[in-house]
């Protein structure tokens, strides 16, 4: 493929996220990731109160990562998540009350507890992917014009190997699915947009007081074929403009038609311009 016909703004983007969106369900996948609202021509998501956890969680372990290893933890952590909950605060997370909202918000400040009586990798050197514009991606295949794209939550550095440990921390109670190829996925990124060996890859549950649990890595030959079966799907479907839910309407999809169809509130942008919105 020439640098001509290599435009990433006609390329298909798949990551961890929008591929999981398919797997679930093919309308859910094109409500989340094609559909654009045809007054602002913005993409849109809908927020709730374990997406509000999780995000505000990630935001505040992610800053440490740009701290020097003997600083990351002289600033409590807590006081960066209450500047960070005002975000998602009340209506904007979804909550429906102010009962609810506490529940989730006590257990956001139980994990960084936890992560803060047990810091483990956190205290190490940590590794950032090469990114342009603050995503991570690169070209697979590069002559299918497809682009696998992801932000991996931390990378330790080891020093004593020259290596690296891929780590994914979980905010919520059920553990990752065996089948799932979020690992694969984050192991293409790392081996292909960094130089070192990827020689430990585990899940953190935060909600547990020691949750780190180290898992196998995939074979490299697996996972860039796991991978390239489903992207070579997405990007069939989308040719054909065929996404269909196979029980004509699911849990998955369905509250993203209703949004899609004037039933949710609008309450904001993300950072990345999605509006955001909440069910009605």
């Amino acid at each position: 493929m020439t640098e001509i016909e290599k435009d990433k703004y006609k390329a298909v983007w798949l990551s961890h996220s929008s591929i999981g969106d398919y797997l679930k369900c093919p309308r859910l996948y094109f409500l989340r990731n094609v559909y654009k609202n045809p007054l602002s021509r913005r993409k849109f998501t809908i927020m709730n109160p374990p997406l509000a956890l999780g995000q505000v969680v990630h935001e505040v372990i992610e800053s440490l990562s740009f701290l020097p290893t003997n600083e990351r933890f002289q600033y409590p952590l807590h006081k960066n998540f209450e500047v960070s909950w005002q975000k998602v605060g009340g209506e904007k997370g979804g909550f429906r009350n102010h009962e609810q909202e506490s529940e989730y918000k006590d257990r956001g400040l139980k994990m960084l507890k936890n992560l803060e009586e047990n810091p483990g990798p956190i205290l190490m050197k940590a590794l950032k992917l090469k990114s342009e514009d603050g995503l991570p991606y690169y070209w697979f295949p590069e002559e299918e014009n497809i682009i696998l794209c992801g932000k991996i939550d931390w990378i330790e550095y080891l020093d004593a190997s020259n290596s690296i440990h891929i780590i994914d921390f979980k905010t919520g109670r059920n553990e990752e699915d065996d089948a799932s190829l979020q690992l694969p996925i984050y192991l293409l990124l790392a081996k292909n947009l960094q130089k070192r060996e990827v020689s430990k890859a585990s899940y953190w549950y935060l909600e547990k007081p020691n949750g780190m649990t180290e898992v196998e890595l995939p074979e490299i030959e697996d996972s860039v074929e796991k991978v390239r079966k489903i992207a070579s799907r997405i990007k069939l479907v989308r040719q054909l403009n065929h996404f269909v839910c196979e029980s004509n309407g699911c849990r998955y999809c369905i509250p993203f038609e209703k949004v899609a169809h004037g039933g949710g509130k609008l309450v904001g942008l993300s950072d990345y311009g999605q509006e955001i919105y909440i069910e009605k």
